[in-house]
């Protein structure tokens, strides 16, 4: 794992800044468009964008090919799954909900690492992790703690639980490469792949989603201009910056930026609706900064792969 540096930082962050659009634009398309169609139109859209770069990934002797298990499980896991989960949770539950089971990707990071692929969390991380997580929850409750024992869990909710757990077995999978050769794919068709097994999913669910009677789409120049946006901003820039950041700085310090994402979203809600970025911004900044620097400074190195 490489050391954390300005340019890794700057990877995670814009994904993060990328992701936190994605919820407020996914937020304004309720009543626009169903989710699962939303869905498949952003990875539609995403494939076509990343054709002319990619394209050699379609031919049938495309090594990539040669481990299409699991790609098959990589865009179940990180662009079917996740992002169909995340549109239907948003359906029903509240943004305060949906932010705070995200912000807890650090742990949920930490737990699946220590599970799964055998890298045990030290106290340094977890009490990293629990210091960023508190620099969320300033920002969701405006500095008014005792507003988050208010909270009421919903169905959605509980949709948004199984997407964290699937992005952070997505992320753990990519910072440890099935084959030493993946490291070495054209990132374009690396992802490509990725969205083309996650148009698969995305479209198979959406067949259901027609079947049920649920689908609809109301299209006009705002709902396409906002469709263009995730499917370009956090389905292609913000995939690739976190692919990248994974790579370099491994899953568990990856997962505390996620932790900006909230953060990022409550400032873009201060831009859109005029008022001024308020203290407590400053002071959850500084806490989801010291969780990083703590899990950076005393997370061991990921272990070589084959």
């Amino acid at each position: 794992m490489a050391p954390l540096d300005l340019r890794v930082m700057l990877y995670l962050m814009l994904a993060a800044l990328l992701w936190a659009g994605n919820a407020v634009v996914g937020r304004m398309l309720v009543g626009e468009i169903s989710p699962l169609l939303l869905s498949t139109i952003r990875c539609i859209v995403a494939a076509l964008v990343l054709m002319p770069l990619g394209y050699s990934v379609l031919r049938a002797n495309c090594d990539l090919w040669k481990n299409k298990k699991r790609f098959m499980l990589l865009g179940l896991l990180g662009v079917g799954g996740y992002n169909m989960l995340l549109y239907l949770a948003i359906q029903t539950s509240t943004p305060i909900n949906v932010t705070l089971i995200g912000a807890s990707m650090p742990i949920m990071m930490l737990l699946i690492g220590a599970a799964f692929f055998s890298t045990k969390p030290n106290w340094f991380q977890v009490i990293g992790a629990l210091i960023s997580i508190t620099g969320v929850c300033v920002v969701l409750s405006r500095g008014e703690l005792q507003a988050l024992l208010q909270v009421q869990l919903v169905f959605g909710d509980l949709l948004m639980v199984l997407a964290t757990v699937l992005w952070a077995f997505y992320s753990w999978m990519l910072a440890r490469p099935g084959k030493s050769t993946e490291r070495q794919w054209p990132w374009s068709g690396f992802l490509l792949a990725q969205v083309l097994v996650g148009l698969l999913w995305s479209s198979a669910f959406t067949v259901a989603e027609w079947q049920g009677g649920y689908l609809h789409f109301e299209p006009s120049i705002i709902v396409i201009l906002l469709i263009l946006y995730v499917a370009i901003g956090p389905s292609l820039i913000a995939y690739r910056c976190w692919g990248l950041g994974v790579m370099k700085a491994g899953p568990t310090i990856a997962a505390f930026f996620a932790n900006f994402i909230p953060l990022f979203t409550a400032i873009l809600s201060t831009v859109i609706l005029g008022e001024a970025p308020q203290g407590f911004h400053g002071l959850a900044f500084l806490l989801i900064v010291i969780g990083i620097v703590m899990s950076a400074i005393f997370t061991p190195k990921l272990a070589k792969t084959n």
